[in-house]
């Protein structure tokens, strides 16, 4: 009984640090509109690797904080996910 506690705690352990290990993919693209008031930007990108969706131009959620962050025309490295059945930008390079 010990045995199986042992490793099944050691099964969690390791199953843990490797979803903490796995790092964000930033995707390049270039801000093609932003509508701060509405939260949303359109980024002509790159392949999102971690979503496996093609290059393309798409309309995307995003917080306050990262459209303050953005201009029309500006080059930019960002994280997508979905986020509550959204495509939002979580992060910027």
């Amino acid at each position: 009984m010990k045995l199986l506690k042992t490793l099944t705690l050691t099964t969690l352990a390791l199953t843990m640090s490797a979803g903490l290990a796995m790092a964000e993919t930033y995707t390049k693209g270039t801000i093609k509109k932003i509508d701060a008031k509405a939260g949303k930007v359109t980024i002509i990108h790159e392949e999102l690797v971690d979503l496996e969706m093609p290059a393309m131009t798409m309309v995307f959620r995003a917080d306050e904080e990262i459209i303050a962050k953005l201009a029309e025309g500006q080059n930019v490295e960002f994280v997508a996910d979905r986020v509550q059945g959204k495509l939002t930008v979580t992060a910027l390079k």
